[in-house]
């Protein structure tokens, strides 16, 4: 927390979804003590239109919102993260790069609501978006300098089984 904030990342495949909604909202909501980045191991190149339309329907902001490679992050002029969350199964299957200080790291997997086709994939981003924003809000509301680490390990796993939580997830904890 070298500026002030925690640094925050979350992780997934493609970067086009879950992941960025997830950055917008721990922005948003971190209200400046928190500062949200994301990522994939394999990203799509571009924003999941729907993912802009529903962020944009919720209020949130959506400029300069891009799908990068998590590989951006693990250079030596990146952020230190404070905590690191996989938000797709896939991606906390994966070998991830070091990361430079000692983030906590948890999974909260969410369905990947690009997956879904034709009139339900609005629904679908909505209901990772408030998922999302369910569990941020819980994260937010932690007493971050009280919790020793083993402590707070506890209560992130606790947020990941949330409502909303993928079949994977649910069995990862």
């Amino acid at each position: 927390m070298s500026d002030g904030s925690y640094k925050v990342l979350f992780l997934c495949t493609g970067n086009s979804a879950r992941s960025i909604l997830g950055e917008v909202l721990m922005n948003q909501l971190g209200q400046g003590r928190f500062r949200a980045y994301s990522a994939g191991s394999q990203p799509k190149g571009q924003v999941h239109p729907m993912a802009i339309e529903v962020l944009k329907s919720a209020g949130l902001p959506t400029e300069g919102l891009r799908s990068k490679n998590w590989s951006e992050f693990s250079r030596s002029d990146a952020p230190e993260f404070d905590f690191i969350f996989t938000v797709c199964d896939n991606a906390a299957g994966e070998s991830c790069p070091v990361w430079p200080g000692k983030p906590l790291t948890a999974h909260w997997g969410i369905e990947d609501p690009a997956a879904v086709e034709g009139d339900g994939q609005r629904r679908a981003f909505e209901d990772a978006l408030r998922f999302l924003r369910n569990r941020i809000s819980l994260f937010l509301a932690l007493p971050h300098s009280a919790l020793d680490e083993m402590a707070m390990r506890g209560k992130l796993r606790e947020i990941g089984r949330s409502e909303g939580a993928s079949a994977k997830a649910e069995d990862a904890q």
